[in-house]
């Protein structure tokens, strides 16, 4: 199945802190999108594996992703090496999505830069003629790069290469990271609190998507970081 954009997360809740609102509105402008997990957050300080699938099941389906899968690589020791990234080579030249976004370069958990590194290195990998790969159906995959891989931002305040608008998705985003119930804050919960788990940070998550949103002149915005220098039509195209 191909998609427009597909989204890929070193842990199952970085697709939506970092880009939940991007991806649920480009569902409703007609788009499609892939969620992929890396992990299954299983070293993570709250929540069983077994709870934390069922929660990515439930925020995939209410950005509206026509699918997510789970590589199952070993949370908190992410290596970035050719066996990790031919399983996401298979993976794009499945899907074809014009556009991936990933983890941001460096951030506060390792797994998420190294994250980054191999999802970009996958991508241009991909478009290799004599990089092998073979499919689900045991036939040989066709090259296939992205037109664009772009990073989403999450824990450190890195600086944005552009934002995005999401101030009618805003709730969107914020009910994808409520369906991460082990992880996310909520009153009366269980179990040892964390950074993420916080009212603080919870709080943290709308006052950062108001700054960008207020810098571009919006409600709500998400950042993102580009590798290249981007480019407009013209400059009726900026906001």
């Amino acid at each position: 199945m191909h998609v427009d954009i597909l989204a890929i997360g070193a842990h199952p809740d970085d697709i939506e802190l970092g880009c939940g609102g991007t991806l649920a509105k480009h569902v409703a402008l007609g788009h499609t999108v892939g969620l992929v997990d890396l992990t299954r957050g299983e070293m993570g300080s709250r929540g069983t594996v077994l709870e934390r699938d069922a929660e990515a099941v439930n925020a995939a389906q209410i950005l509206g992703a026509t699918f997510r899968v789970n590589l199952d690589m070993p949370d908190g020791r992410l290596v970035n090496d050719f066996d990790s990234q031919q399983r996401i080579i298979e993976l794009v030249r499945a899907h074809r999505p014009r556009i991936v976004l990933c983890n941001a370069p460096r951030d506060r958990h390792p797994d998420h830069g190294v994250a980054s590194a191999m999802v970009v290195e996958a991508c241009f990998r991909a478009g290799l003629h004599k990089w092998e790969s073979v499919g689900e159906d045991g036939q040989p995959q066709d090259p296939f790069r992205p037109e664009h891989v772009y990073h989403y931002i999450q824990f450190y305040d890195l600086q944005a290469d552009f934002t995005v608008d999401i101030s009618d998705f805003i709730d969107a985003k914020m009910a994808s990271l409520t369906a991460h119930t082990s992880q996310f804050y909520q009153e009366g919960s269980d179990g040892p609190e964390t950074v993420i788990s916080s009212k603080w940070f919870w709080d943290s998550l709308t006052a950062r998507t108001a700054e960008w949103g207020r810098v571009m002149g919006v409600a709500h915005a998400e950042g993102f970081i580009a590798p290249r220098r981007l480019g407009v039509d013209s400059l009726f195209s900026l906001r």
